[in-house]
C-alpha cells in the first residue's frame, strides 16, 4: 500500500467541541458518499454514554452515524466508565455499565432498529488491581451480559508531563501493567475465555511488551494503534515520536497474542488541528495525516491481526463518521479483497468472536 504523503497540521491547542458545537461543526461540511458501499465493516470500538462532562451518545446518536452509506453489520462496545453502579461495594460498580449496555444490545438484537448488531460483543471494565477477587466482577458482567462479554480493558494511559495528562480521563500510576497485584487480577482473564484491551500512550508500549510475554496465553488487542502522543512536549516532534513508536510495534508485533486496532488518531490527544478548523476535513485530509500511523501497523502485525475501528465518539472531534471510514478505505484502495476482508470484518469476527459477515 503506497505512502499517501506526510501527515498535515500541528496540534494548536486543546479546544474540543461540544455536543451542540460539534453537530453544527460537522454541518458545515456535507456528508460524502461512502466509498465501498458493500463491504461489510464490523465496527469494533465505540463507546456509549450520557454525562454532563462528555456529552450524549446512545443508540440513536450511533444508528445516525452508520446509516450514512457504510455496511456496517456489527459493533462492539468498550467500556468507558459509563452508568457505573452507585450503590454497593466499589469493586463491582462496573456491573453497572455491563448491564446498561447488555439492554442496548437487546434493542437491537430485535430488528427494529435496523439489520446492524449492534454490541454484539461488549468488552467491560473493572480494576484488576484487586488481584484475583476481580474475577467475581468478571463472572457476574458474563452472566449480565448473556453472553456477549469479550473482554475487559483497565485503561493505563498515563504520562508525567501535566500538558498531557488534561486529555486523560483517569489517573493510574507509573507503570502500572508491572504491578504484581496487577497481574494477579489479569491473570483471572484467560481462564474465563476473556482478552484484554491495552490502551496506554506510545511511551509505555515496552510495558505491554513485557505484559504480553508475561502471558502469552492471553489475547491482547492494542488500541488506538499505540496512542502516539503529539500534545505537550511531544507537540512538534512528529517523526521523532512515530520513529520511536515504530521501533515498539515491530517489536510489539512480534507476541503472537497482540492483535491491533488501527484508529482512535482522530483524538486531539494525536497532534493533529482538525478540531480547530473552521470546516471538518474530508475524508482525504484524514487519510493523508493517518496514513503514517495506519500502514506501518498493517506491515508489522499483518491484515490478520489488525482491525479497523471507529472509536466514535472521541474520533468525532476529527470529522465524521462516513469521512472516518472513507479515509481508511483510501488508505486501504491497493489492497486485495482477502486483505479488506480481514481488516474490515474478518480479524474483529475472530477476535471477539462474532457473526462472519
Amino acid at each position: 500500500m503506497p505512502r499517501f504523503g506526510d501527515a498535515k497540521g500541528e496540534f494548536r491547542g486543546t479546544t474540543v467541541r461540544n455536543d451542540a458545537d460539534l453537530k453544527a461543526w460537522l454541518a458545515k461540511r456535507p456528508t460524502e458518499a461512502a466509498l465501498e458501499p458493500d463491504l461489510p465493516i464490523i465496527d469494533p470500538h465505540h463507546h456509549f454514554w450520557d454525562m454532563p462532562q462528555r456529552g450524549h451518545y446512545l443508540l440513536p446518536e450511533l444508528l445516525a452515524d452508520i446509516g450514512k452509506g457504510h455496511n456496517i453489520v456489527s459493533t462492539v462496545f468498550l467500556e468507558c466508565r459509563a452508568m457505573y453502579r452507585k450503590d454497593g461495594p466499589r469493586e463491582m460498580a462496573a456491573l453497572g455499565e455491563v448491564e446498561f449496555v447488555t439492554g442496548i444490545a437487546a434493542m437491537s438484537a430485535s430488528g427494529g432498529y435496523g439489520a446492524c448488531r449492534v454490541a454484539e460483543g461488549i468488552v467491560g471494565g473493572g480494576d484488576l488491581t484487586v488481584g484475583a477477587r476481580v474475577r467475581e466482577l468478571l463472572e457476574a458482567e458474563m452472566a449480565a451480559a448473556g453472553g456477549r462479554l469479550r473482554g475487559l480493558r483497565h485503561g493505563v494511559a498515563w504520562d508525567a508531563h501535566e500538558a498531557v495528562s488534561k486529555y486523560a480521563s483517569r489517573t493510574v500510576p507509573l507503570h502500572l501493567v508491572l504491578d504484581a497485584k496487577f497481574r494477579e487480577g489479569f491473570a483471572q482473564l484467560a481462564p474465563l475465555g476473556l482478552s484484554f484491551e491495552s490502551w496506554q500512550y506510545h511511551p509505555q508500549l515496552p510495558d505491554a511488551i513485557d505484559l504480553a510475554r508475561a502471558f502469552p496465553d492471553t489475547t491482547i488487542i492494542l488500541n488506538h494503534v499505540g496512542g502516539v502522543l503529539g500534545v505537550g512536549p511531544y507537540a512538534g516532534h512528529r517523526q521523532e515520536n512515530l520513529a520511536s513508536w515504530r521501533k515498539d510495534i515491530n517489536e510489539l508485533a512480534r507476541c503472537p497474542n497482540f492483535y491491533c486496532k488501527l484508529g482512535g488518531v482522530g483524538m486531539v490527544s494525536f497532534g493533529f488541528d482538525f478540531h480547530e478548523q473552521d470546516n471538518p476535513p474530508s475524508s482525504e485530509d484524514l487519510a493523508a495525516a493517518w496514513r503514517q500511523y495506519i500502514e506501518p501497523c498493517i506491515e508489522a502485525f499483518g491484515v490478520d491481526r489488525c482491525m479497523f475501528e471507529s472509536n466514535f465518539p472521541p474520533d468525532k472531534q476529527s470529522g465524521g463518521y462516513t469521512e472516518l471510514w472513507n479515509a481508511f478505505k483510501r488508505i486501504t484502495a491497493n489492497a486485495s479483497t482477502n486483505e479488506k476482508r480481514a481488516l474490515y470484518s474478518g480479524t474483529a469476527a475472530k477476535v471477539y468472536r462474532l457473526t462472519v459477515p
